[in-house]
């Protein structure tokens, strides 16, 4: 294989093989363009189970994923400013983001969306960390039963730790975050601030001096907005605080107009 392949030629390459790689779509037919090329290739990552991929197709896979992270443009914390006490906010995608950690707001299945396209951070930080992420979010699932039993599934607010792989960050922190169906108990208040306080202190326990948080459970697990910002601004404050000089930057980052205006005026 020519290692000096064009990023149009690998995508042609990658769609072949995970079409290939599946029994269901091996004859699915490939679209002419290239946006239609890139739909079929992450429809293919997204139900793809955990397993190993050729390394040919790895290694071209990385180099693939690596172009479209420079294509979309990385962005680095010098990028945007401190608004308060090592916090910044970001607005825009938490995979373009390179930091220590970000943190992907996961399911307790802990192997990332099968749903094909679909626009939740965990389908995106899945896509673009590449194949290896499910891999090893899978194997540390297998560990996990083979300890406390085949049923076993990720409890809310304990995060687990992995490689980011093709991602501009260094690793990902995946955290279950409660799930909001009817009212807003202090029970769900308190396991959503156990998630940004158990998140800071693995940062802390790895070495790792800047995180980016997404807006864990505001979307389909229906935590309202202004209150899940309010929880995530008081816990993390609480915790620079109690850990002066253990952090270097905390980043708020935001898809939605709505919850950046949030979380700047909680931090004006």
């Amino acid at each position: 294989m020519n290692k000096q392949m064009t990023q149009e030629e690998r995508l042609d390459y990658l769609v072949e093989a995970f079409k290939a790689d599946s029994v269901q779509y091996g004859q699915l037919a490939t679209p002419p363009d290239q946006a239609g090329k890139r739909q079929v290739l992450r429809s293919l990552m997204n139900i793809r189970m955990p397993k190993e991929l050729p390394e040919e197709v790895l290694r071209v896979q990385n180099e693939y994923l690596m172009g479209r992270a420079e294509e979309k443009g990385i962005v680095t914390l010098a990028d945007f400013p401190v608004i308060r006490e090592h916090i910044s906010i970001w607005q825009g995608d938490i995979t373009r983001l390179a930091c220590d950690a970000i943190v992907n707001a996961a399911n307790s299945q802990m192997l990332g969306c099968f749903v094909p396209m679909h626009t939740c951070i965990d389908n995106c930080i899945h896509t673009y960390a590449g194949v290896q992420l499910r891999e090893a979010c899978s194997r540390q699932m297998h560990k996990l039963r083979i300890q406390y039993g085949r049923d076993y599934e990720q409890p809310t607010a304990i995060p687990m730790l992995t490689d980011a792989y093709n991602l501009p960050a260094r690793k990902v922190v995946h955290i279950v975050g409660p799930i909001v169906q009817g009212r807003l108990t202090p029970k769900l208040e308190q396991e959503l601030a156990d998630c940004y306080q158990n998140t800071l202190d693995l940062c802390l326990e790895n070495g790792l001096k800047s995180v980016a948080f997404c807006c864990i459970s505001t979307g389909v697990f229906h935590f309202p907005n202004d209150r899940a910002a309010e929880i995530a601004v008081d816990t993390v404050l609480a915790w620079l605080n109690a850990h002066e000089g253990q952090m270097d930057r905390v980043v708020f980052n935001v898809f939605k107009n709505e919850d950046f205006d949030l979380y700047e005026r909680l931090l004006a």
